[in-house]
């Protein structure tokens, strides 16, 4: 795998791709391929969040957990889809919340580069896995790799807002400085959450605090 990333990011996260476990990780995906394993998102959309996102442009970090596992859907966003796919049930909870915080029509559109392009970081704890199993990729030293990344953006940057949605993603806030940004967390946007997401106001509460800090707000309609 050939590891292609945004310069901001290599420039930032330059001294992992040296570290042992992230050449273990290279070795292990390698590995799998060899084997004829059928492994998502495309090996060039892999870092796709971190090229619409570059390090300077990070107001909002969404943290999912592993990429979707079915055919054409996971293109390196997390909760995102292609245009060309259904909308998954967690991504239209998270239009539904929308609509009502924000009192705003959703097109039901399941690409959400839009949103990485204005400075959503969409970054999933692990950025691949094997078709049809999911979390099949999560020890493997991807959120090693992560991990650096929220802690990068908690000591380099000012004033982000990182939304936690879930259990896993929660076990995260410990790596952020809440004195520099601002945490959100909540419960996952899953069905199997029976609805506890719906009314955490995240989008509203996220745009507050961005103008609060002098940043633009995310435009979150699509």
């Amino acid at each position: 795998m050939d590891v292609k990333i945004e310069q901001s990011w290599k420039d930032a996260l330059g001294s992992e791709f040296d570290k042992p476990y992230f050449a273990s990780l290279v070795r292990f995906l390698h590995g799998e391929k060899a084997e004829g394993k059928r492994i998502y998102p495309p090996g060039g959309q892999i870092f796709k969040a971190f090229e619409l996102t570059p390090v300077k442009n990070v107001k909002v970090v969404i943290l999912g957990q592993d990429p979707y596992h079915g055919p054409g859907q996971a293109h390196g966003l997390s909760f995102s889809v292609p245009e060309n796919m259904p909308a998954p049930p967690s991504l239209k909870n998270i239009f539904k919340e929308i609509e009502t915080d924000l009192g705003v029509r959703m097109s039901g559109y399941p690409n959400l580069e839009k949103w990485a392009r204005q400075g959503v970081l969409l970054l999933n704890a692990v950025l691949t896995v094997r078709s049809g199993e999911a979390a099949s990729h999560s020890r493997i030293g991807w959120q090693e790799f992560t991990d650096a990344v929220i802690k990068y953006i908690s000591a380099e940057c000012e004033g982000v807002v990182f939304m936690l949605w879930g259990n896993f993603a929660r076990t995260k806030s410990e790596l952020i400085d809440h004195s520099r940004h601002c945490v959100l967390e909540a419960a996952h946007p899953s069905p199997l959450a029976r609805g506890a997401f719906f009314g955490c106001r995240h989008f509203s509460k996220a745009n507050a605090y961005l103008t609060s800090m002098g940043r633009n707000p995310i435009d979150w309609q699509l």
